[in-house]
């Protein structure tokens, strides 16, 4: 095997891949004909450090309440509809 000289550019565009949209490093691996072990040497060359868990609590919060209250619709209207069938079956 021989080493192979990958641009910056490439390099950034694979952990791009990774970080950015999600996809694993072996699946990113298989892709382009590069090792894992490179892959995760560029992830700590190029990727952005990791966020502090629990940095963003007042996204996560909007986001929970966001499917809260579509949660609490759906139950209403199924308790509704549950109500409507039992008096039309009686």
């Amino acid at each position: 095997m021989g080493t192979s000289n990958y641009s910056d550019e490439f390099k950034r565009d694979a952990v791009h891949q990774i970080t950015v949209r999600g996809y694993p490093v072996g699946e990113v691996s298989r892709r382009l004909g590069v090792s894992k072990y490179s892959l995760y040497k560029w992830v700590k060359l190029f990727g952005e450090p990791s966020p502090k868990p629990g940095v963003d609590h007042e996204a996560e919060n909007r986001r929970l309440k966001r499917e809260l209250a579509r949660v609490t619709e759906e139950r209403d209207i199924l308790k509704k509809a549950t109500a409507y069938f039992a008096r039309e079956s009686q």
